[in-house]
This record gives structure tokens, C-alpha cells and sequence, in this order.
């Protein structure tokens, strides 16, 4: 079949040619590979069966399914197909085509408020630069005097884009970046607008919303004159990111002396320990076995998209960090799904989330493992807290690769003078920005 003789309408088939749609043999690959098939509650419509009614025509009724809100993204099925059919993709599509009453209303809100606010709770301004004021100080207080942080400092050499949950209640998890970039001496800042790091529009399939906050990234690096981004998030932001302003670039859209730089947190933070600048205790982490999980978006997706992949660096970084660790069988990029990707974790989807998971919790079972080692929220999100409520028993834990490596660094100590000049800087800052400070 090919789009001149499909019965979809002409627009649909030509984006859907784009993502290999008629080059499908119906071999069924695509479902046997799929951790969803076979899942409670998709009424048995599994990867193929999306596949074929769209080839037979029946656009209503596979944008009507449950299937593509379900799917993670994973790219199981797309590695599986030998045709090299872009599954994800012509789900992600069928998303964007979507009846608005379909589209899970948290997820719906919250790219209404990050194109609103820039952020998808709607955090205020003063209550976003409060938080980063009160908590810098506690660090400051905790273990690195002087720390506060910086608010879009100009030539910067690294701006780092929090998550919003994190601003809103994860507190914690912003210290782990914060402690890392003390102990390094990096020059470094956070935006005062648009600050927020995740892209739901993605989630959703509205493209040019996801376009729209990868401009607004780029305007950020430019207008402070930094270096690199990084987008510590769960990959979809920045793999999103980076191939929205790769496909502008292409078009003629952005010249290339203002591409974006997104540098992979991975790659930071092996280039810090490499030079020097970020030395452990190898005590802290002693006594636990530790396991790497690879992200979905850091392996096979990146692997399809930008020809490269995250499998060896976050090892080498845990290798230098902890005393033992231990593999997932399967693991790179026969890694199973943790479940909670393309949107699943923040959506009514759980019980088809849990499902796709089990497979995640046999891995973390048989491996051995006391710590489970992640690159993305939501990852960490779905096994610390939605799989062990589904599968009783489970107990291990679940931190984050720059956690692992922030609480066994050994933190510089700084003169007095460089203390005072620090904290000197931390109250004009606050006092110019209208911010109460301790």
C-alpha cells in the first residue's frame, strides 16, 4: 500500500508515510514486543491493531482508542519491526488528532499553563524565586557556605532548568544538582521565566506547542549568552528539544550561530569527574548493590532519533561513585519499560501502567539489587512509588544517578573570603529581585 492509494485523509497519510505506515507487512512484531499487549482495559487492541486500522482506513476508530494513550513511547515495538516502521511516532499523531475530550485533562491543563506561565502548576514568580531563596540558604546552612542560586546570571556557563514538581514539593531533589555544581565551582544559573524543564505537548501530540517551548529554551541560552542547557528531566524534554530546533535549523528557521546546546547531563557529569573537579567518599555508598535502570528516552529512542545513545556513561559514573553493581538482564537497549513513560505517570492510566510494569519488577527482583538507579522522574516516580502499591513485597529503593553521585562527594572546603564574597552576592541578588532572604 502506499499514501496515493490509502483511504486516510490526503494530510494524515503524508504525515503518516513520514513515520513508515505503509511500509508494514503485518508480520505482528510489533505486538509481540509491546509490554502492552494483552494489558486489562484496552478491549485486546494492541500495536497491530492500531497499525491496520489505520491502513485500512478506519481513522476515527484508531484515534478513538485507548491504545495510544496507554503507550509509553518505549520504542520496544519500533525496534522490533524489520520494516523500521516509527510506531511511537503514529501514536503520538493519533494523540494530536485526538477528540479534545480524550486527551487526559491533567495533561491537558498542564500544557495550557506552561504556554501561560511557563510552567505546568502555575507557580508564581515570587513563589518560584521564595523557593529557590529558602532552599539555597538550607543548602548553604546543610554542608556549602556561601551556596545560593544563581537567577539568569549573563555568560553563564551552564543554565539548568528545574522540574516543576520539584519547586512545588520535591524540595530535596534540587540540591542534589545544587551540591554538585558547589563542589565543582561551575558557573551556572537558573531563568527567572520559562523555567520550567518538561514538555507534556509532547505527550499530547501538539507539535507546535512542543516547538514553541523549545524556542523559548533557545531564546534563554542566547539572551544570557550561555554555553549549554542542561534539561535533567525524564529525556522526552530534551530529546523533544533538541530535534524541534534540529528540524527548524534544517528549514532555514534558525541559523546555526544560534542553535540550542543541550548538554547531556551524563556528559557533564563524566567530564567533571575526568578533570578533577568532583572527588568521592567511597564509604557512603559501601555495603549496597546498586543497578543501573536505562531510560527508554536515553536509549532506543535517542538511538532512533540522533544516532547515539546513554548506555556507557551513566556506568562509568556509577562505577566511580559506588563499590558494587549489578546488570538488569535484559538491560541497554533490551531494557524493559518501567511503565510510567508518555505521559502515564501523571494520568488516569494507572492500572495499565502497573501492568506494563511488571516485567520492571521481575528485573529489579532477580537482579539483586538495594538500589535502583534512574535518569528520569518519572522512572523513579513509577517504581518508588506505583509499582511496589501493585506488587506487594517490592522493596528496594530508587534514586537518581546525580543523587547517588551528590551524596558521596567530598565538598571542597572554600576560604572565608570567597564565603563572604558568595553570601554578599546571594543578598544583592535577592534584595534586586524582591525576594526575602535569611
Amino acid at each position: 500500500m502506499s499514501v496515493d492509494s490509502c483511504a486516510l485523509p490526503a494530510e494524515v497519510a503524508r504525515k503518516m508515510e513520514g513515520h513508515g505506515l505503509f511500509a508494514c507487512t503485518d508480520c505482528g512484531a510489533c505486538a509481540q514486543a509491546c509490554p502492552l499487549t494483552g494489558a486489562p482495559g484496552l478491549d485486546k487492541v494492541n500495536a497491530l491493531s492500531i497499525i491496520r486500522l489505520l491502513l485500512a482506513g478506519n481513522l476515527d476508530e484508531a484515534r478513538a482508542a485507548r491504545f495510544p494513550w496507554s503507550c509509553t513511547g518505549c520504542g520496544l515495538c519500533a525496534r522490533a519491526c524489520p520494516e523500521g516502521v516509527d510506531l511511537p511516532a503514529i501514536f503520538l499523531r493519533l494523540r494530536g488528532l485526538a477528540d479534545p475530550s480524550q486527551v487526559p485533562p491533567l495533561l491537558a491543563q498542564g500544557v495550557e499553563r506552561i504556554v501561560r506561565s511557563g510552567n505546568t502548576l502555575d507557580i508564581l514568580l515570587e513563589d518560584y524565586l521564595q523557593v529557590l531563596a529558602d532552599l539555597g540558604a538550607e543548602l548553604a546552612r546543610e554542608c556549602c557556605p556561601g551556596f545560593y542560586v544563581p537567577v539568569d546570571r549573563q555568560g553563564a556557563d551552564l543554565v539548568i532548568f528545574p522540574n516543576s514538581k520539584e519547586i512545588f514539593a520535591d524540595f530535596d531533589d534540587l540540591k542534589w544538582w545544587w551540591k554538585i555544581f558547589y563542589a565543582a565551582n561551575e558557573n551556572w544559573t537558573v531563568p527567572s521565566h520559562n523555567w520550567d524543564s518538561v514538555d507534556w505537548a509532547l505527550f499530547v501530540g501538539d507539535f507546535k506547542t512542543s516547538r514553541l517551548l523549545a524556542r523559548r529554551k533557545l531564546d534563554i541560552q542566547r539572551t544570557l549568552g550561555a554555553k549549554s542547557l542542561i534539561l535533567p528531566d525524564c529525556g522526552a524534554s530534551s530529546l523533544a528539544c533538541r530535534k524541534t530546533l534540529d528540524r527548524d535549523e534544517a528549514a532555514g528557521r534558525t541559523a546555526p550561530e544560534d542553535g540550542l546546546n543541550v548538554l547531556s547531563f551524563y556528559d557533564y557529569l563524566v567530564s567533571r569527574i575526568k578533570d578533577g573537579r568532583l572527588q568521592f567518599d567511597p564509604a557512603v555508598h559501601a555495603g549496597k548493590t546498586f543497578v543501573w535502570h536505562d531510560p527508554c528516552e536515553h536509549g532506543r529512542e535517542l538511538e532512533r532519533y540522533c544516532q547515539r545513545n546513554c548506555y556507557d556513561e551513566p556506568r562509568w559514573i556509577l562505577d566511580q561513585v559506588v563499590g558494587k553493581r549489578v546488570e538488569f538482564s535484559p538491560n541497554r537497549a533490551e531494557n524493559y519499560c518501567c511503565g510510567a513513560g508518555g505521559g502515564n505517570w501523571p494520568t488516569p492510566n494507572e492500572g495499565v501502567s502497573a501492568y506494563h510494569g511488571w516485567r520492571k519488577v521481575e528485573q529489579i527482583r532477580h537482579s539483586g539489587a538495594d538500589v535502583v538507579v534512574v535518569g528520569c522522574p518519572n522512572c523513579r516516580d513509577q517504581m518508588r512509588h506505583r509499582l511496589p502499591r501493585h506488587y506487594p513485597g517490592s522493596a528496594w529503593e530508587v534514586k537518581y544517578l546525580w543523587q547517588v553521585v551528590a551524596e558521596a562527594l567530598v565538598v571542597p572546603l572554600k576560604p572565608a573570603s570567597e564565603i563572604t564574597g558568595l553570601e554578599t552576592e546571594a543578598r544583592a541578588q535577592w534584595e534586586r529581585l524582591g525576594v526575602m532572604y535569611e
